[in-house]
């Protein structure tokens, strides 16, 4: 466990698929009890069960402030604190913009950017009132850094992401607070799966076709999965980063570089 985190408490929003359960069955491999916070409480408690006694389940919709507060407060209860934040939660659909509907685009960002300004504000407000030297990773996108076709709202929403944890580091650095955000790109999951099949039928090819679009792209040459996402948050939370603070880290496999 070279990462020191054993001992440490974190919660994982969106904790219950995808990079988020990685992120908890990692923290957990390095002793970290880990809270599985996610909207569908049956998948969290199936993750929390994977890892065993290091994870518990919490329901938590993370658009909805007094949910949040809630959740969070239920695991400081139980945790008897917090160290880490994972603002993981986050949603996609895929439309061209004349085609967008009011409810993508407020579905888009009040999953991604205000769930991630909610889960940020309270878990601040724990780290100031108990002078704990947290840290806080929010996952953003490779669509955070480089507009996506058909993913205006979604890229809006991720552009946010990274914006709001610049802003956030400055803030309370000088607290011993640290706020980094991920950015990964074609990552293999659930989620990536609706958008293949909704990227195919916009662009008018195979699913299959898309996939080798995404691997073109990317030069080590495969699809990312879910772990090589939780490796870098891994890193950020733990003191191997120590010095590290507001930024925008490209989990990508050079698809994006700068």
């Amino acid at each position: 466990m070279l990462s020191k985190l054993s001992g440490k408490r974190a919660i994982v929003t969106g904790g219950a698929s995808g990079i988020g359960r990685a992120i908890v069955r990692l923290l957990a491999l390095e002793g970290v009890q880990a809270a599985v916070a996610d909207v569908d409480l049956d998948r969290a408690k199936a993750v929390a069960g994977e890892v065993g006694h290091l994870a518990q389940a919490f329901q938590i919709d993370v658009r909805n402030r007094a949910s949040v507060e809630a959740c969070f407060q239920q695991i400081e209860q139980d945790f008897g604190g917090y160290d880490i934040l994972c603002a993981n939660a986050g949603v996609s659909t895929m439309a061209p913009v004349e085609r967008l509907t009011d409810e993508d685009w407020d579905f888009n960002l009040d999953v991604n950017a205000r769930g991630v300004f909610l889960t940020n504000q309270i878990a601040i407000r724990h780290f100031l009132g108990t002078g704990r030297q947290g840290v806080i990773v929010n996952t953003a996108s490779l669509a955070g850094k480089v507009g996506a076709p058909y993913l205006a709202h979604y890229s809006a929403s991720k552009f946010a992401v990274v914006g709001f944890t610049q802003a956030l580091a400055r803030e309370v650095a000088e607290r011993g607070i640290r706020v980094n955000c991920v950015c990964p790109g074609f990552v293999r999951t659930s989620m990536q799966e609706r958008e293949i099949a909704w990227e195919a039928g916009l662009r008018g090819i195979t699913p299959e076709a898309v996939i080798a679009d995404y691997v073109a792209q990317t030069p080590l040459g495969r699809l990312e999965e879910p772990e090589d996402v939780a490796r870098t948050v891994l890193f950020l939370a733990s003191d191997f980063s120590a010095f590290i603070t507001g930024e925008a880290i490209n989990v990508t496999g050079g698809v994006r570089m700068d």
